[in-house]
């Protein structure tokens, strides 16, 4: 008997249908990947599966059944007990899922206390709490129950969410996007830590994701959604090696492939960072006063050509943001930072300000960096309107309906808001704000991280082509080694705020020296976990 059946369903929103006909099974030990763009609905399936859609949804199936039991003809109580108990889910952003305002010891504790007949002691739940979070590889489990989700990392969120959905022994997991926001270096340690619990419990394990790459190595059999239906399902070695669907076959030749165009002989300089480094201020007690400071980032040298790319990688916390923030002028450092000859580290703002339209920068989400109560004309006129205020209205319009036709929008867009638009479009909106105060150096802070691989494909070729363009200068930050390998020509490798290797990107690839950098690339090219010494960062370093 299968774990789950389904056939038939369907989800509509207001009339219009989101998922039609979607049918599939899934066996005790298995695990099923659904696959798809976004907007394929990948997530609204796994929420039908538990009756979790908004109100306005309407849900129709011919058969929902979870470890034997009719999900559709279930009432509230009954449904409560499958959540959970039946079914354990580990949503994508574990920060919006657990409650900003209760310990995580507590957060266990109730997934436990709510399926459980019989009372159990406090001293017993916390027990049972600290073998969940121990169990979910997390560390110091012991000492970790009275911290709040803001005071974790986003591995170690994650990680709560998955001894929550363990709790009470599932036979069921659906993971929705478990790694989405996580570095590849976590992301290997999470779905490491999810095949051992599939493997161990002998779970049924759904994984909803869009990264080709996971279902490779993780999946068992795939099913592809495209527009509410599944368009292909077979085995996972079957689907990579004989796709039969365009569909599939599309978003098997999504990955970026080549790399940048080679930097032009004798191209100077057009930023340079010398023993750059950027201190936080721990502070403590009731004045908040500063007791030391984290290094950030520490003694880094980095100098950009033009028409070049420089890769700055590393987990979440080695300094990548910080480092780029710095070279822009937007956080303070100590050091030198020299921009088209000029030393901006000890230039007053003033003096700075008339510089910032040859500096910009591309940011990691591109909803949350566009005002949602401004046009896209709006958006982009901006920068000019105060590097260039000897512009007309015209004269302004016109750089802007040149700066959307560069990034391969229409003009009809320029009247439109930001939320009518896809995640790769108002990236593209991103990076014509950008490129339409014609910068020298641009920033680009994950600006892939958020979309589809076929989305991040297109963004990868437009980078290249306007670097080719316009003779750019990047520094291009990412956790994801093999966007880097498609765009950058020399890369950095940052941990703890320090360079660990830095050169060509050919042979940091091909050959690298050191150990942490070898486990980068295994866990983003092979999805192997770090190894211990690299799974946890250690405590910030204070420095007096």
């Amino acid at each position: 008997m299968s774990l789950i059946a389904v056939e038939g369903l369907t989800v509509s929103f207001g009339g219009r249908a989101v998922v039609q006909d979607v049918a599939f099974t899934l066996a005790r030990g298995e695990t099923l990947a659904i696959v798809g763009e976004s907007g394929s609905g990948k997530s609204t399936v796994a929420l039908a599966l538990l009756r979790l859609l908004s109100p306005d949804a309407t849900l129709t199936a011919k058969r929902i059944e979870i470890d034997g039991e009719d999900v559709m003809s279930m009432r509230d109580a009954e449904l409560r007990r499958v959540r959970g108990g039946k079914a354990g889910m580990i949503f994508q952003e574990p920060m919006t899922s657990l409650n900003p305002l209760h310990r995580i010891g507590r957060q266990v504790a109730e997934a436990v206390r709510l399926h459980t007949k019989a009372g159990m002691s406090r001293e017993a739940l916390r027990g049972r709490a600290v073998a969940l979070l121990e169990q979910a590889g997390f560390p110091d489990a012991q000492h970790r129950l009275d911290a709040f989700p803001h005071q974790l990392s986003g591995g170690q969120r994650q990680r709560v969410m998955i001894a929550m959905a363990l709790a009470n022994d599932p036979p069921l997991l659906i993971a929705d996007e478990p790694t989405t926001a996580l570095d590849v270096t976590i992301e290997a340690q999470i779905l490491a830590l999810l095949d051992a619990q599939k493997t161990a419990r002998g779970l049924g394990l759904l994984l909803i994701t869009h990264d080709l790459g996971v279902v490779r190595q993780h999946a068992d059999r795939v099913a592809v959604m495209k527009a509410g239906r599944i368009v292909e399902t077979g085995a996972a070695e079957d689907i990579f090696a004989r796709p039969a669907h365009p569909y599939t076959r599309m978003l098997l030749a999504s990955e970026p492939k080549g790399g940048p165009a080679p930097v032009r002989a004798g191209a100077g300089p057009v930023i340079a960072a010398d023993n750059l480094s950027v201190r936080f201020a721990i502070r403590r007690g009731v004045m908040r006063r500063a007791v030391g400071h984290v290094a950030a980032v520490d003694g880094v040298s980095v100098t950009v050509r033009e028409g070049e790319t420089v890769g700055l990688v590393g987990e979440s916390g080695s300094g990548k943001t910080s480092m780029g923030f710095a070279m822009l002028g937007l956080e303070h450092a100590t050091g030198e930072i020299r921009f088209q000859g000029q030393d901006i580290a000890r230039m007053t703002e003033r003096r700075l300000r008339a510089l910032r339209a040859g500096m910009q920068i591309v940011f990691q989400d591109p909803y949350g960096s566009l005002s949602p109560r401004m046009t896209v004309e709006e958006i982009i006129a901006e920068g000019l309107r105060v590097h260039f205020r000897h512009l007309s209205r015209g004269d302004r319009l016109a750089r802007v309906v040149a700066a959307l036709d560069e990034v391969g929008l229409a003009r009809n867009a320029l009247e439109r808001y930001p939320h009518e638009f896809s995640g790769g479009q108002r990236q593209r909106v991103a990076i014509a704000r950008a490129m339409v105060l014609e910068p020298r150096f641009v920033v680009l802070d994950e600006p892939t991280s958020a979309l589809d691989r076929s989305v991040q494909t297109q963004i990868v070729d437009l980078l290249r082509r306007l670097q080719a363009d316009h003779g750019l200068a990047y520094l291009f930050i990412s956790h994801d080694l093999r966007i880097v390998r498609a765009l950058a020509h020399r890369i950095v490798v940052l941990r703890r705020g320090r360079v660990v290797e830095q050169g060509p990107a050919e042979q940091i690839f091909a050959a690298p020296q050191q150990d942490y950098t070898r486990a980068l690339i295994a866990a983003a090219f092979e999805g192997r976990a770090l190894t211990t010494a690299f799974d946890e960062p250690e405590a910030p370093e204070l420095v007096d």
